[in-house]
């Protein structure tokens, strides 16, 4: 046999060194929780950090005692084991008695105390609420709605495509970036109501301290008060799906009179997309928008020419749907037909009902494209204003 020479000490520590340093320069690691902007985070991170000074100090001396005991009372050191079964002195209670009260005191005053006040501070949403943001989670985006404004939007993952299939480098903010940012003001207590329309979906911003499931047919609440100004992100934080990774969260946080500045543009976007219901698109017009919004909201499932993923996803290419009748003769709706699919979607299916979620233009812009894309070239179109007498 041939035996190994050991790697003297001197180059084995040297080796060490190297790699650690080596480590160091690939990978940023981060010792704590983000940087709160937010009391419910802010305790949070104040209760996890005691916690850990507590639950650590508890280890070094049970494990010292541990240690100690092992060694002054091992059988080479001629030590006899006892023959009691429990407590039968003062002295042997006391150690019994006062362990167990510190232990007590610990979990009931030290860390109860102040884990009872974080959660009953979590679970006050409405006390003095300057405001309320309605969240609802579909597969795979998530939809923003203010009550007090009148303000709707989807907000989808905007990463391009060739981020994600390797085609490009990946930019700063990769499967963090979205194309309408949830706007909120600064220094507000702002409500927020989470639900979903399919599966269990989780909103999840880390310096929020928040982390709420939305439930199909439940409401559920929490909520935030900003305090500083800046871009906060995070993402879906449930199993939601095959594109459950792509479900990324974005929140601006500005202060009031600029919050109140967006609120107004917003409005006046949302009355022009109303607008563009009244009026007559050309075909050139629906393509192109067709595109953008089957990009944005289609693609995930049934693929960027159609082809789909047989047999949750469909192919559009050549379907059989998508190929039929548009409307019946009298401008009404024809049951499963193309233009039901994506008004109403299919139930026990992945194809979701986009007529609440998305505009009369959207619409009817998706569903011209769909018919004149992919080689199906029906060369028929449907009208916002159509989409509009429809619902």
């Amino acid at each position: 046999m041939t035996r190994l020479n050991p790697r003297p000490p001197g180059r084995l520590f040297a080796g060490l060194s190297l790699l650690l340093a080596a480590g160091t320069a690939l990978a940023d690691y981060t010792w704590n929780f983000p940087t709160p902007v937010t009391p419910i985070a802010r305790d949070t991170l104040h209760i996890h950090n005691e916690f850990m000074v507590i639950i650590t100090v508890l280890f070094v001396v049970v494990f010292s005692i541990m240690v100690y005991s092992m060694l002054k009372h091992r059988k080479s050191n001629g030590a006899a084991p006892a023959t009691f079964t429990g407590p039968t002195g003062a002295f042997q209670w006391f150690w019994v008695l006062v362990p167990f009260g510190i232990l007590l005191f610990i979990d009931f005053v030290l860390m109860g105390i102040p884990a009872f006040h974080a959660v009953i501070e979590m679970e006050d949403t409405r006390t003095k609420a300057d405001m309320v943001l309605k969240v609802t989670g579909l597969q795979w985006k998530w939809q923003y709605e203010y009550p007090d404004s009148g303000i709707k939007f989807i907000s989808t993952m905007s990463t391009p495509r060739e981020q994600i299939e390797g085609k490009e480098a990946k930019g700063e903010n990769y499967l963090l970036e979205v194309d309408n940012e949830v706007v909120l003001p600064v220094g507000k207590k702002v409500r927020v109501l989470l639900t979903s329309t399919d599966v269990i979906h989780t909103w999840w911003v880390p310096q929020f301290g928040v982390k709420r499931d939305a439930i199909p047919g439940f409401l559920r609440e929490t909520w935030v008060r900003i305090e500083e100004p800046g871009v906060y992100r995070g993402q879906c934080a449930e199993l939601c799906g095959k594109d459950h990774g792509f479900m990324p969260v974005v929140v601006r946080a500005v202060p009031e009179a600029e919050y109140v500045a967006w609120v107004d543009k917003k409005k006046t976007e949302m009355a022009a997309a109303a607008a563009g219901s009244d009026r007559a698109w050309t075909k050139d017009e629906l393509m192109a928008a067709g595109k953008a919004g089957y990009e944005k909201n289609c693609a995930a499932c049934h693929q960027a020419e159609g082809q789909g993923i047989p047999p949750a996803f469909p192919a559009l290419a050549g379907s059989k749907i998508v190929t039929g009748p548009l409307l019946s003769p009298e401008g009404k709706l024809i049951p499963d037909s193309h233009v039901d699919r994506v008004f109403n979607g299919k139930a026990g299916t992945a194809m979701q009902a986009f007529k609440a979620t998305l505009s009369d233009a959207d619409l009817a812009a998706i569903i011209t494209y769909e018919r004149n894309a992919f080689g199906n070239n029906k060369g028929d179109m449907i009208q916002p204003a159509q989409i509009k007498a429809l619902r």
